[in-house]
């Protein structure tokens, strides 16, 4: 094969994958810029239970309780398992309670930690396994989420629908400090959420399940066995024969910063649960092999083509990688324009980003592609993975062994940023 063919092999490869790319971030844009919050009238709110799992105090932890004890919802309950009496955050979230004077929420400690399952899947385990019959939905969100007023409503709304069993929203990054690494996280944040929508990943963060599937389906067995609780969600309302429905109007902005090691630890673990739980795995492997192979085979054939003088190969390659470093400045872009009209319309602060910060995440794309590919390989074949201070054997999706349980130490939160509570 000449470098010629080779060229045009790649150039042809590039821009299918651009147009791919191009086709699901303007569909998932038209959802969000559609999007329009449906809520349901009080007489027709199901009882609700809001789960909320904590282990270390979050940065916004105090914001989380409080927007969750001011929804503008009538019949629901706050259960909140924390890891244990001396963690930090049964302080925060007692004093929050105690400030607030709610009579509709109950925190316990997580009182039998299972060693086949992550803290997390033990916690949500516990409150749901002490829910009385008067339930008829569960609500799952993370210590990161501060939702709305009406967030509670806008997520239990579509599953007034028979042929629906669980909804769900997704995460928007919109940080107080615009760093390099907490730039690179929020570009892989927004590819990744296209991904998620189209292929029907749930998001833990915020996250309704009907009661009634979590008694007919095996997910109780299941999460006392697993790693995470929402990514095999989908997984099991297809066999129940029910959909999974994503809220357009409850992309939730988080506002943390972070590390780079802190995002490569979490993003290599978003990565392991797809792998474990999500039966489009292969698609996400796919996309992540293809969009990292491509660029770095046009970039060795570019250094070819300039070492042997072959300037119109060298300059169709140059033009097509700074087309393809275009084409995914523009889609984020448009990824963000949707994000803030959703954000907007909850009369939540939108400007973050400014010019300065706007060319360092252009420049951050590239970064991101590498930072990403090194995670996607790392999370095939990676078998101890740490969160929250706690190290967990992966030899399966259901072959999880807790090491060694300690209580949380403050100490620790540098091992679990970004999205701490995630």
């Amino acid at each position: 094969m000449t470098i010629e063919q080779a060229a045009s092999g790649l150039i042809v490869a590039i821009i299918v994958l651009i147009v791919a790319q191009a086709l699901l971030v303007i569909g998932f844009s038209l959802v969000m810029l559609r999007a329009r919050r449906v809520e349901i009238e009080d007489a027709n709110c199901p009882r609700a239970a809001v789960i909320l799992c904590l282990r270390g105090g979050d940065p916004f932890l105090r914001n989380c309780i409080a927007a969750i004890l001011d929804q503008d919802y009538p019949n629901y309950e706050l259960r909140i398992i924390v890891d244990c009496e001396q963690d930090p955050a049964w302080s925060v979230a007692a004093e929050c309670i105690a400030e607030s004077g709610a009579t509709n929420v109950l925190i316990q400690p997580l009182r039998n930690p299972k060693d086949s399952c992550s803290l997390k899947c033990s916690s949500v385990v516990q409150a749901i396994s002490e829910l009385d019959d008067t339930f008829e939905v569960v609500a799952l969100l993370d210590a990161d989420t501060v939702p709305h007023r009406t967030w509670l409503r806008e997520l239990v709304a579509p599953l007034a629908d028979d042929r629906v069993g669980a909804t769900t929203g997704n995460r928007w990054y919109m940080p107080d400090e615009v760093t390099l690494p907490s730039l690179i996280r929020y570009v892989w944040n927004a590819a990744a959420i296209v991904q998620m929508y189209w292929f029907g990943i749930a998001w833990g963060g915020s996250l309704a399940i009907k009661v009634k599937v979590l008694r007919e389906s095996d997910l109780l067995e299941r999460w006392s066995n697993a790693f995470c609780e929402d990514t095999m969600v989908f997984r099991a309302l297809r066999q129940m024969k029910l959909r999974l429905v994503y809220v357009p109007s409850l992309l939730m902005v988080n506002r943390e910063s972070c590390d780079l090691s802190g995002y490569f630890r979490w993003v290599r673990r978003q990565l392991l649960t797809a792998r474990l739980y999500h039966p489009n795995w292969f698609l996400v492997l796919s996309h992540g092999v293809s969009t990292t192979i491509v660029p770095l085979l046009m970039v060795a054939l570019l250094v070819v083509a300039i070492r042997e003088g072959q300037m119109p190969v060298t300059s169709w390659l140059a033009a097509t990688l700074a087309f393809s470093w275009l084409a995914n400045a523009v889609m984020i872009t448009l990824l963000e324009i949707s994000a803030r009209r959703v954000v907007a319309r909850r009369n939540e602060p939108t400007q973050w980003l400014g010019i300065l910060g706007f060319v360092k995440y252009v420049l951050a794309l590239p970064v991101t592609q590498l930072i990403y590919s090194a995670a996607l390989a790392s999370s095939l074949f990676v078998r101890k993975v740490g969160w929250r201070g706690i190290t967990y054997r992966v030899d399966g999706p259901w072959k999880i062994r807790m090491l060694e349980y300690r209580p949380y130490k403050a100490s620790e939160l540098s091992d679990s940023n970004p999205a701490s509570s995630l």
